[in-house]
């Protein structure tokens, strides 16, 4: 999906929009492939100018924007070279799908931990609950690194405050499996 976002109007999909990028930027239209954010200062489409714009490029993995809180890839790329073997993973995604219907379609994509099968080695699942506000406490140093994770980063956002606000000091909220750039990053671990 193509994405045109002029400077003073919202958001807005056109489907011609590739034609039209692909004759600004003197490109072939099949092989258009706009950097992550493209400015253009205006251009013709027929009998419509359009001033001031920005293309962006929203690949099948990123089609829409992060959660607020979630890392960027790089940082966690970063986070996991730096940690190395004493890297910790939180997985508060639900067991039950009772409580958490959502946690269904991320546990399709990437399993729980399994130590015996050593699938995410590094890896714990400490559920957050939304009754309580809260979840287990994982039993590691204050210092250990942390990432945590759910299916996208809304409650992997408040397992991370919640850490940090019982007195862990390297944190950092992963997205999960709907965020595949930033899975790509520890999803292994």
């Amino acid at each position: 999906t193509i994405i045109v976002q002029p400077t003073n109007q919202p958001t807005m999909n056109f489907r011609a929009v590739a034609l039209l990028v692909a004759a600004t930027s003197r490109s072939t239209v099949c092989g258009f492939t706009p950097a992550a954010s493209s400015s253009i200062a205006a251009a013709r489409f027929g009998a419509h100018t359009i001033n001031n714009f920005t293309v962006r490029n929203m690949s099948a993995a990123s089609s829409e924007p992060r959660k607020a809180g979630v890392s960027s890839p790089t940082d966690l790329k970063e986070f996991v070279s730096s940690a190395g073997s004493s890297l910790l993973v939180v997985d508060v995604r639900h067991p039950d799908a009772s409580v958490e219907p959502g946690d269904a379609k991320s546990l399709a994509v990437a399993g729980f931990p399994d130590k015996d099968k050593n699938y995410r080695p590094n890896a714990i699942n400490l559920p957050w609950s939304r009754e309580s506000k809260s979840m287990e406490v994982p039993e590691v140093d204050k210092d250990t690194p942390i990432i945590t994770h759910c299916g996208g980063g809304g409650r992997g956002q408040k397992a991370k405050d919640y850490l940090e606000s019982v007195g862990f000091t390297k944190v950092l909220n992963g997205g999960g499996p709907k965020e595949t750039e930033c899975w790509a990053e520890y999803g292994d671990k």
